[in-house]
């Protein structure tokens, strides 16, 4: 009983508290907030006084900026930090996820573009070189670099192999993980830009041929599904695999054990990085410089994030969002 009581009464405080602060703050006028403001915040109603003692104030999270290098594409992370790879700087930059602090700039090949984390190692894609570098994640040597076919773009780590798509050669290619052995070489779609793990499966985008490879873990061919136009990204759910399609502004959802289309959502322009946080769908339009949170179950727009300079990747860190902004050598958490 003394401890119901204790309860009760120490809500009633904070209940009054909140009230007193609710009219306090609504008499000075800051109870409403409609401004879509240079940080980022999503316009609307902002002020939430039932949530003070949370310290909650706003329903959108803000958004903090972290330079990296030049022209940065994609980004993983490995548990603790997230990797980037700049493009135009020919580095990867690890930041820790919690503060933004910068933990180190490494040197990779040439033009690096994919990132993927194995569970202890980063692989980075390197475009111009054909090649793929290896670092150890816990302090950034090099480990290796190791073959791959003619520009090699986006990646994925299937549990025990990584795969590498192949924009010019139009293949895939399979390593292992622990040793960087090349185990295989597969034909899909014109083009390949993308790839992802449905748990089971390999799924790779094909930008030339607007379409979708499905591959068993051994190369095979499951089918081929059709898209929007120039798909470059890719994302998996827990059920179904979502591909943003630069070309046509919108985002497929399709069942990954069918591959049927289960919707096609119009977004902003040019998407071309799609990630699932466990709850929501989040896409980076590049050339309408936002990103945009989707309900996966509608694809309904939730929130629309402003950005400045060329949203281009996502990734989740298992509590925030991150962007990768091309233009400004930037990354971006939401």
């Amino acid at each position: 009983m003394q401890s119901r009581v204790s309860s009760s009464k120490t809500v009633f405080i904070a209940v009054a508290i909140t009230l007193v602060a609710s009219a306090t703050l609504s008499s000075l006028g800051a109870a409403r907030y409609t401004q879509v403001r240079s940080e980022g915040v999503v316009s609307g109603v902002y002020f939430n006084p039932l949530r003070v003692a949370l310290l909650s104030w706003y329903p959108a999270n803000r958004v903090t900026r972290f330079a990296v290098g030049a022209s940065p594409q994609c980004l993983a992370f490995d548990g603790a930090n997230i990797w980037v790879a700049n493009s135009g700087s020919d580095t990867v930059t690890e930041l820790q996820a919690s503060t933004g602090k910068l933990m180190g700039t490494f040197g990779v090949g040439s033009n690096p573009y994919g990132v993927a984390f194995d569970g202890s190692k980063i692989w980075v894609s390197n475009a111009n070189d054909n090649t793929v570098t290896v670092l150890q994640a816990s302090n950034g040597a090099i480990l290796g670099t190791f073959p791959a076919g003619g520009i090699p773009t986006g990646m994925a780590f299937d549990g025990a192999n990584i795969w590498v798509a192949n924009y010019q050669g139009n293949t895939v290619t399979k390593l292992q993980a622990s040793n960087g052995n090349i185990l295989g070489s597969f034909a899909v779609g014109s083009n390949p830009d993308a790839v992802a793990v449905d748990g089971e499966n390999i799924w790779v985008a094909n930008a030339g041929s607007n379409n979708l490879t499905k591959l068993t873990p051994g190369g095979n061919v499951l089918g081929t599904f059709a898209v929007g136009l120039f798909p470059s990204g890719l994302a998996f759910d827990g059920a179904n695999i979502w591909s943003v399609n630069i070309n046509s502004n919108n985002v497929t959802k399709l069942d990954a054990m069918s591959g049927a289309v289960l919707g096609t959502f119009a977004v902003g322009g040019a998407p071309p990085g799609v990630a699932f946080d466990g709850a929501n769908i989040w896409v980076a339009n590049a050339s309408s410089n936002n990103v945009m949170k989707l309900d996966p179950s509608t694809g309904k727009i939730l929130a629309t994030f402003p950005e400045k300079s060329g949203p281009n990747f996502v990734a989740f860190d298992g509590a925030n969002v991150w962007v990768t902004n091309y233009t400004s050598g930037t990354v971006s958490k939401l």
